[in-house]
């Protein structure tokens, strides 16, 4: 397996990134991360970041060295992902629960397989077209594709997202298969608001990742203005074996089977992290019950 691989996140014109990206991988399977922690809810970028190392550590657990069942791991690992941040608000007895979007993508046996909940996007081009790309779970893209129909609509609302008091939703594609020379661009809002489809594609297409991710953020931290939202991206560049060394690229070819590796660094103490495995359904559904009665009379004493 042999891929190249360029991620970059800029704060842009907030106070503090809330972005999170990295990726991680083994002899036969790869897996690559974005999350983006929601602002109006406490501790986003810690809800981001507790994301992804749920999701890598339960790669680590099960990539050995390949994942047996892909799309169920991709739903094991988003609702692992969605329970460590409801966990991290429950022992901290927060009123509001942190909250982040994630998108993700497996690879492995020449194939991808995406899984995304909010309105980060995952995008799959070849040979300067797009194939695919991810649908956010926001009311303009429902109303975009004909499933709802309203007078107006705020692309920045999502109906959905990990670390919600409610159950999240989420798709997970098909496995599709990867030629030398796709790309797969994951990014967060900052990028794709400030920029359209097919200038994503035609940068991306055209370039080599590590000089079309550079390209693509400077152009969206530009267009955004001094409002500009944080802007992150990875992308990688699928080369298929014995074609050659490409500048920058990762071949997994050398790798001893029990060898894992990842860019995505722990920041939490063990406290934050130790137990939230043992916290059943039942547990956390006791929690939300008590964040959402805590909330109940927060908004009857503002009433009054």
């Amino acid at each position: 397996m042999k891929f190249s691989v360029f991620q970059l996140s800029r704060i842009g014109g907030r106070e503090k990134n809330e972005d999170r990206m990295g990726y991680c991988y083994t002899r036969e399977s790869g897996l690559f991360l974005l999350a983006d922690g929601m602002g109006g809810h406490p501790d986003g970028e810690i809800a981001a970041q507790l994301a992804l190392e749920s999701m890598s550590a339960f790669y680590q657990k099960n990539a050995t060295p390949r994942i047996a069942d892909p799309r169920q791991f991709m739903e094991d690992a988003i609702l692992g992902a969605h329970r460590h941040v409801l966990a991290y608000a429950t022992k901290r007895s927060m009123i509001d629960t942190p909250r982040t979007t994630l998108v993700a993508v497996l690879v492995q046996d020449s194939k991808a397989i995406f899984t995304h909940c909010g309105d980060s996007r995952a995008y799959l081009v070849r040979n300067n077209e797009l194939v695919t790309r991810t649908r956010d779970h926001s009311y303009l893209e429902q109303q975009n594709a004909g499933i709802i129909k309203l007078e107006m609509v705020n692309r920045n609302v999502l109906f959905t997202c990990l670390g919600s008091p409610t159950r999240p939703i989420f798709d997970i594609s098909e496995p599709l298969p990867l030629r030398q020379g796709d790309k797969v661009l994951l990014c967060s809002d900052g990028l794709w608001g400030a920029l359209d489809d097919d200038v994503i594609v035609l940068k991306l297409g055209l370039r080599p990742v590590s000089d079309a991710i550079p390209e693509l953020v400077d152009l969206a931290i530009h267009r955004g203005g001094e409002r500009c939202d944080n802007t992150t991206a990875i992308a990688l560049e699928w080369e298929t074996p014995n074609t050659g060394d490409s500048s920058g690229s990762i071949s997994t070819d050398s790798i001893s089977e029990g060898v894992f590796a990842t860019t995505i660094q722990g920041t939490h103490n063990e406290q934050d992290m130790h137990g939230i495995e043992e916290l059943d359904d039942a547990a956390i559904e006791r929690s939300i019950a008590e964040i959402n009665e805590a909330i109940r009379r927060t908004a009857e004493r503002k009433k009054q």
